[in-house]
């Protein structure tokens, strides 16, 4: 690898922890660096490239919304919006949609409706209930909302409103806040990515929307890295049969071009008037014609079929090979959003990986997470494991748990 493509810059912010690789191009689920190696690309962009890269339609479409207009303001009504709301719309059951950049910005709109209900209703101070080991984002109220103690260092004061609670444990929801009289609202990832895949188990999503039906408070989720397919179902709450207020996506929703959004339900749809939210760049042509050209290649692909399918197999096939290994835990997730726990931490398995030709992440320390694009065959999730295994075997072998 050329020092030039992999040294730290001394103009970019030392904000990552960078593997030393410099990505060049992509085709379906493999990359290539920017000396000629290919990887195998278990992470599609942390759940981005849900087309896996260079998807024929989607250049097509990009190339061709490039030469007309990419991007206008809101100040005039964009034809792509209301296309693109509707089709989530249709696929949710929700009523309408706020277009933004990215998972942190729906998640910072769907903080701010729920600050407003509790305004409009005349509360001192609204209070959101969060969960523990949740990751929102990483702007003062989506942080403040994470249930992460390790990113909230050096940004105190955190912002105020917010109930912590573990998830699946409904009993521990209502015991939080029993005293409390200004409660707007729930809100909670429907798979925990961040915070080591763990599902919400579909009798506490039941019982959430019960709750939030008689206190008539706000059932916010967020989908921003399970949803969009990611599970089997285009949003993963569906694998019940709820529906929430509000719901948060963004990461796959482009398939690489940012778009982020917030679908409302009846509760909420109204609760943002002109001059309460907006964005500048948020739902411009180009992200739109993005996002309605990945829905529609999702669908003529029947990719939601395969997410489930290949990703039931991935699963299958860790779990007979990994399974075996001294300092394995367990297989979790669901689709192609899986967790592989590891009994200690495992994040130079990141590196590892690599050197192995296969892009991997590591979340909650211990737990390899694996997030391929929603294209991936089964040949190409048994490749994955291939790849896997030996990398996994050996670090197991040299590192003893602590």
């Amino acid at each position: 690898m050329s020092q030039d493509a992999t040294a730290t810059s001394p103009h970019v912010m030392n904000t990552y922890g960078r593997v030393p690789i410099a990505l060049a191009r992509g085709q379906g689920v493999r990359v290539w660096d920017t000396q000629g190696r290919e990887y195998l690309d278990g992470l599609s962009g942390i759940a981005v490239n849900t087309l896996g890269h260079n998807h024929p339609r989607l250049v097509a479409a990009l190339q061709d919304q490039v030469a007309k207009l990419i991007h206008c303001s809101n100040y005039y009504h964009v034809p792509g919006q209301e296309a693109v709301a509707r089709k989530l719309v249709e696929l949710s059951g929700l009523s309408n949609v706020f277009f933004c950049n990215s998972g942190l910005e729906a998640n910072e709109a769907a903080l701010k409706l729920a600050r407003k209900l509790g305004n409009d209703r005349g509360y001192a101070k609204p209070k959101v209930v969060v969960c523990e080991h949740a990751f929102h984002g990483r702007s003062l109220a989506t942080l403040s909302a994470t249930g992460n103690p390790k990113i909230h260092a050096g940004f105190f004061p955190l912002i105020e409103g917010f109930i912590r609670v573990p998830l699946n444990d409904i009993e521990g929801l209502k015991h939080a806040v029993a005293d409390e009289e200004e409660v707007v609202a729930v809100f909670f990832e429907v798979i925990q990515g961040e915070g080591g895949i763990h599902p919400a188990r579909a009798q506490y999503l039941r019982q959430v929307r019960a709750l939030c039906d008689e206190r008539d408070w706000l059932m916010m989720v967020d989908e921003v890295q399970c949803g969009m397919g990611r599970t089997g179902k285009w949003f993963a709450h569906q694998w019940t049969d709820i529906r929430p207020d509000v719901m948060a996506l963004a990461k796959g929703l482009g398939s690489g071009v940012p778009v982020g959004a917030v679908v409302a339900g009846p509760k909420a749809a109204h609760i943002f008037q002109p001059g309460n939210h907006g964005t500048t760049f948020g739902g411009n042509p180009l992200a739109m014609r993005a996002a309605l050209e990945t829905i529609a290649i999702m669908e003529d692909e029947n990719l939601l079929a395969n997410a489930e399918k290949v990703g039931a197999h991935l699963q299958e096939r860790l779990r007979q090979t990994l399974g075996k290994l001294e300092g394995f835990v367990e297989v979790r997730g669901q689709g192609m959003m899986i967790g592989v726990e590891l009994d200690r931490p495992c994040g130079a398995l990141i590196a590892l990986a690599a050197e192995a030709g296969l892009l991997i992440s590591v979340t909650a320390e211990n737990v390899i997470r694996l997030l391929p694009a929603l294209i991936m065959t089964e040949a190409e999730a048994d490749e994955l494991v291939d790849r896997l295994l030996p990398v996994v075997t050996q670090f197991l072998q040299q590192k003893p748990a602590a």
